[in-house]
C-alpha cells in the first residue's frame, strides 16, 4: 500500500529489506514460504541477529536494548519481516512482558531483565489461561500465598504456548480471595525448572506440539519477582492484552500468505471456472487485507489514551484472525486433496504443510481474546 511515507521513514524500510535479504539464513526463509514453523534455534538465532540492531525490540527506549523507534517505524519492521517471510522477534519476551515490565517494574527489574529479555538469553511463556475459565481470566484460581520472603504458588496453566521450549513464566495468580475478583490477581515471575512445576504436552489437531498444560505444587517464588503492586496484575493484564491484540492481527502475514497462493495457482490443476473463482477470492482478500490495515494505520494516529484506540484493538484482532483463517482455506482449496495429508505412511510431516496450517489456524480466534469477548468488548465501545 503507498502509504505517505516521510523520506527517512523509507530509507528505514529499504535498510530493513537490505539488512534482511543480507543476514536471513536462505534455508530459513524458504522454510517459512512453504509454511513450515521454525524451530527454537532458528528463532533465537534470528531474534539474536534483530537484537544487533536494536531491532528486536525496536519500540524500547537504547537503554534497555531498544532502538527508540516510533510506532511507524515499528510496523514497517514487522511488515518486513513478515514479506520476507523471516521470523518475528518472541512476542512474549518484546511484546507482551517487556512493555509491561516499563510500565509497572521496578528499577531492579528493568536492570536485570530488559536486556535478558531483549537478547533472548531468557525465553519468556505466558501463563495466564486456566482450566475452565475460557476468556475470563478474573476466573483463575492458581493461588500465591505469601510466605515470608516468598510466594507459594499452587494451581494449574493450561494451553500454554511453547512452555516446552520456555524457561521462565509471567503468571497470573490469586493471592486474594477477599477482594474483588479483579482486585486480588497478582502477576508474578519465576523459573520453570523451580521444584514443583510440571510440564505436559497438548497435540494440537494438526498433530504437532505447540502447547501445554503447566502444573504448580507449591512452588516458591521470591517476593521480588512480583510484577507492580500485589492485588493490581489485573492493570497488568489490560496493558499486556491491548498490545497482544494488535499483534494478532498480523497484517504483513495476511499479505505474505496471499502471495503465497498466487506462486501456487498455477500448478495447482484449477481450470476454468473453479480456476475465476479463486482468482476472485484472491482479489476481494487482498481488498479486506488493505482495508484492515488501514485500520492498523488509523490506530498509529492515535492517541494511546484514546478510548477509540481500544475499540480498534478489538477490530484489528477479529478481523485479522478470520481473514487469517479464510485464506489458510483458501490455501487449502488451492492444494485440493494434497492438503488433507498431515502424514506420509511412514510418520514424516507430509510435503504441504496447508492441511496442518489451516487446523492451526482454527485457534487464532480463540486465543489473545475470543471473538466473542472482542464482539462484546467493541458493542462497549461503540455505544
Amino acid at each position: 500500500m503507498d502509504l505517505h511515507l516521510t523520506e527517512a521513514q523509507r530509507a528505514f524500510q529499504l535498510e530493513v529489506r537490505a539488512f534482511i535479504d543480507s543476514k536471513l539464513p536462505p534455508a530459513l526463509r524458504r522454510k517459512l514460504r512453504e509454511g513450515h514453523f521454525p524451530n527454537r534455534q532458528e528463532i533465537v538465532d534470528w531474534h539474536r541477529t534483530l537484537n544487533e540492531k536494536g531491532w528486536a525490540a525496536p519500540h524500547w527506549p537504547r537503554r534497555y536494548g531498544g532502538a527508540d523507534l516510533g510506532v511507524v517505524e515499528k510496523i514497517l519492521l514487522q511488515e518486513e519481516l513478515y514479506r520476507a517471510p523471516a521470523p518475528q522477534p518472541l512476542a512474549f519476551n518484546v511484546t507482551m512482558l517487556g512493555p509491561v515490565l516499563l510500565q509497572f517494574g521496578t528499577q531492579e527489574q528493568l536492570a536485570y531483565w530488559m536486556p535478558k529479555l531483549a537478547n533472548l538469553d531468557v525465553w519468556f511463556s505466558q501463563g495466564f489461561s486456566e482450566p475452565g475459565s475460557g476468556s475470563d481470566l478474573a476466573s483463575l484460581r492458581t493461588s500465591a500465598l505469601r510466605d515470608g520472603d516468598h510466594y507459594i504458588v499452587n494451581g494449574q496453566k493450561i494451553w500454554t504456548t511453547m512452555a516446552h521450549w520456555a524457561d521462565w513464566i509471567f503468571c497470573l495468580v490469586r493471592t486474594s480471595k477477599e477482594a474483588r475478583r479483579q482486585d486480588g490477581i497478582s502477576m508474578l515471575l519465576f523459573d520453570l525448572r523451580s521444584p514443583g512445576v510440571t510440564i505436559r504436552p497438548i497435540r494440537s489437531i494438526d498433530g504437532n506440539h505447540h502447547f501445554n498444560e503447566v502444573f504448580f505444587d507449591n512452588v516458591r517464588v521470591p517476593v521480588a519477582n512480583l510484577v507492580g503492586q500485589e492485588g493490581r496484575g489485573w492493570d497488568c493484564t489490560r496493558f499486556l492484552l491491548g498490545n497482544e491484540r494488535t499483534l494478532i492481527a498480523k497484517v504483513g502475514g495476511c499479505k505474505e500468505r496471499l502471495g503465497r497462493a498466487r506462486e501456487l495457482l498455477p500448478d495447482s490443476g484449477l481450470r476454468g471456472g473453479a480456476r475465476r473463482r479463486v482468482e476472485e477470492e484472491i482479489a476481494l482478500l487482498d481488498a479486506e487485507v488493505r482495508a484492515l490495515e488501514m485500520i492498523q494505520w488509523r490506530m498509529v494516529a492515535l492517541e494511546e489514551s484514546n478510548p477509540r484506540a481500544a475499540t480498534l484493538a478489538s477490530v484489528l484482532k477479529l478481523k485479522g484472525t478470520e481473514l487469517q483463517q479464510r485464506i489458510a482455506s483458501l490455501l487449502c482449496r488451492i492444494e485440493g486433496t494434497q492438503a488433507m495429508a498431515l502424514h506420509s505412511e511412514d510418520g514424516a510431516s507430509a510435503a504441504s504443510t496447508v492441511g496442518a496450517n489451516y487446523l492451526y489456524m482454527r485457534a487464532t480466534s480463540i486465543y489473545g481474546g475470543a471473538s466473542e469477548i472482542q464482539k462484546e468488548l467493541l458493542t462497549r465501545g461503540m455505544f
